[in-house]
C-alpha cells in the first residue's frame, strides 16, 4: 500500500503491518490517513473476517514521529485541531471497524501506540515488551487517546501511568487488563493465529453484531432503554438467517453454511 504500511492476507485474515522501524513506527500525518483509509476499507471488505494490526522491528509504536512533532511545536491552534481531529478519527476507524481487531505486539509501545492497541478488540504481546503513556513528561497528556486507553486498562490503572508516565512491562500490561495474553516471542504468531481462528470460525454476522453489542453496552447504565436494545437485538438475530443456520447446524450435529 506504501512505505509505511504493508497489508498481507491469509485466507479470510488481513494483516497491517507498520513498517517504519528506522523510526520505531512512529507516526505522522501520512501515516494517520493510511492506517484510518486501511482500516476502513478492511471493515467493508467481505471476504476479511479479522484484522490484524502488527509492526516490524523492536518497537511496535512509539508514537508520534518526532519530525512530525518539529512541525507541529509551529502550529496554530486552529491546526493542532485539525491535526488531533485526523488522530482521533484514525482511532475510531480502528475501534469501529466492523471486523475483529488483534494488537500483535512485538516490541516497546509508547504515548500514541498505546492509542493503537487500546483501539484494537484484543492485544497479544511478546514477554518483552514495555509499554509507556509518557506524554507528560514532554508537558502534554494523551487525551485523544484517553477514551481507548481507559477502557482498556480501567480507569484506575489509568490514574496511576497517565499521572507518573512510568515505564510498565508486559506482565503488568497483562494484569491492569490492557493485554489479553503475553507470551515468548516464538510463540507469538501462534497465539494470534489461534485467536483468528476462533474469530474466522464464528458467524460472521454474529462477530459484527457483537463489537456493535459490546460498544453499545460498555459503561452504560442498566436501564430500560439498555434493556429495550439488547431484547431487540437478540430478537433480531435469532431471527436473521445466520442465526437460523447457527441454531440449526447445532441441532443437526452438521457444520453451519459459514464454514463451508
Amino acid at each position: 500500500m506504501s512505505a509505511s504500511l504493508d497489508i498481507s492476507y491469509d485466507g479470510a485474515v488481513a494483516r497491517i503491518t507498520l513498517s517504519r522501524p528506522d523510526v520505531r513506527n512512529a507516526f505522522n500525518d501520512e501515516v494517520i490517513a493510511e492506517l484510518t483509509q486501511a482500516f476502513r476499507e478492511l471493515g467493508h471488505a467481505a471476504e476479511v473476517r479479522a484484522v490484524v494490526l502488527a509492526a516490524t522491528g523492536p518497537a511496535f509504536c512509539a508514537g508520534a514521529d518526532l519530525n512530525w512533532m518539529r512541525r507541529m511545536a509551529d502550529y496554530s491552534r486552529d491546526e493542532n485541531l485539525a491535526d488531533a481531529a485526523a488522530l482521533a478519527e484514525m482511532l475510531r476507524a480502528i475501534y469501529e471497524c466492523s471486523k475483529p481487531t488483534i494488537a500483535r505486539i512485538q516490541g516497546d509501545v509508547y504515548a500514541g501506540g498505546m492509542g493503537l492497541v487500546a483501539a484494537c478488540d484484543m492485544a497479544v504481546s511478546v514477554e518483552t515488551a514495555h509499554f509507556c503513556l509518557s506524554e507528560v513528561k514532554l508537558g502534554l497528556f494523551p487525551a485523544t487517546i484517553s477514551p481507548y486507553v481507559i477502557r482498556a486498562m480501567g480507569a484506575r490503572a489509568a490514574h496511576r501511568y497517565f499521572l507518573t508516565a512510568e515505564r510498565f512491562d508486559a506482565k503488568e500490561a497483562h494484569r491492569i487488563g490492557f493485554v489479553h495474553e503475553v507470551v515468548s516471542a516464538d510463540q507469538l504468531d501462534a497465539k494470534v493465529a489461534e485467536l483468528t481462528s476462533a474469530l474466522t470460525s464464528a458467524s460472521p454476522n454474529a462477530v459484527r453484531s457483537c463489537k456493535n453489542l459490546l460498544q453499545d453496552v460498555a459503561g452504560r447504565d442498566i436501564d430500560a432503554t439498555l434493556i429495550a436494545r439488547t431484547v431487540e437485538g437478540i430478537a433480531d438475530i435469532r431471527s436473521s438467517r445466520e442465526g437460523r443456520e447457527g441454531v440449526q447446524s447445532f441441532l443437526q450435529k452438521r457444520k453451519p453454511f459459514w464454514l463451508d
